[in-house]
């Protein structure tokens, strides 16, 4: 469940926080999860990579990096998109709130509002395109990751700030991450939170802190580092 009103960005009632910033939601998610996961250049000759979010919200993170992923790789690339949402929007809800980047996604906005699940909970595997796999898990994350098996390239750690989500950036979370992941796996996230950082440390990544978007300071980016380093 969600809220717009006439100015800013559409709000989440359970959380108490925006699904994307004031400033520019698109530069935003461009800035935090794709470039800080050193995207487009992390798929570069991978025949399959794979992303995993916590908190599919309105489906931009999604559709940028769908975007990016088809104006820079070869025709048999292809990339799976996992993402986790307890609260999933509506179709109409989505549509409304992503309507002033219509022009910017193409038809790629019309086709996933199309393949849309229902609203019920559990895992969904959608086959977009022949390149573009989106499975969504509308489930609590600390209860669908454990049951997830997939080899995880980069995280997008989305899904609301600890202040007013504390339940999602658990142990269980970072563990499964780290579970999911291999030496070079990257993350970024838009917080800079210290349990996060400690949370994601104590499961084995690297953590670092650097510039964030806009206004706001900090956020968090790391890999899974090898072995022997």
């Amino acid at each position: 469940m969600s809220d717009v009103g006439a100015m800013g960005p559409p709000k989440s009632k359970q959380f108490d926080d925006v699904y994307f910033s004031v400033e520019d939601g698109l530069a935003e998610s461009r800035f935090v999860f794709l470039e800080r996961n050193n995207l487009p250049d992390g798929w570069r000759g991978k025949d399959q990579f794979v992303i995993c979010e916590t908190g599919f919200g309105t489906g931009l993170n999604f559709l940028s990096a769908w975007k990016l992923f088809e104006e820079t790789t070869s025709q048999q690339q292809r990339l799976d998109f996992i993402s986790f949402e307890k609260y999933p929007l509506k179709v109409s809800e989505i549509e409304k709130y992503l309507a002033h980047w219509k022009g910017e996604f193409g038809d790629r906005l019309q086709v996933l509002l199309g393949n849309y699940p229902p609203l019920i909970p559990g895992f969904h595997n959608i086959i977009l395109n022949e390149k573009i796999t989106l499975t969504l898990i509308f489930d609590d994350v600390n209860d669908a990751i454990p049951d997830l098996d997939a080899a995880v390239d980069a995280w997008f750690l989305d899904g609301f700030k600890p202040a007013t989500n504390p339940g999602m950036w658990s142990e269980i979370l970072f563990e499964n991450m780290a579970r999911l992941s291999h030496p070079g796996t990257r993350f970024s996230t838009f917080t800079a939170a210290g349990l996060v950082r400690r949370g994601l440390s104590a499961a084995g990544f690297d953590v670092e802190k650097v510039r964030g978007f806009g206004r706001k300071r900090d956020m968090t980016v790391g890999m899974l580092p090898s072995e022997n380093t």
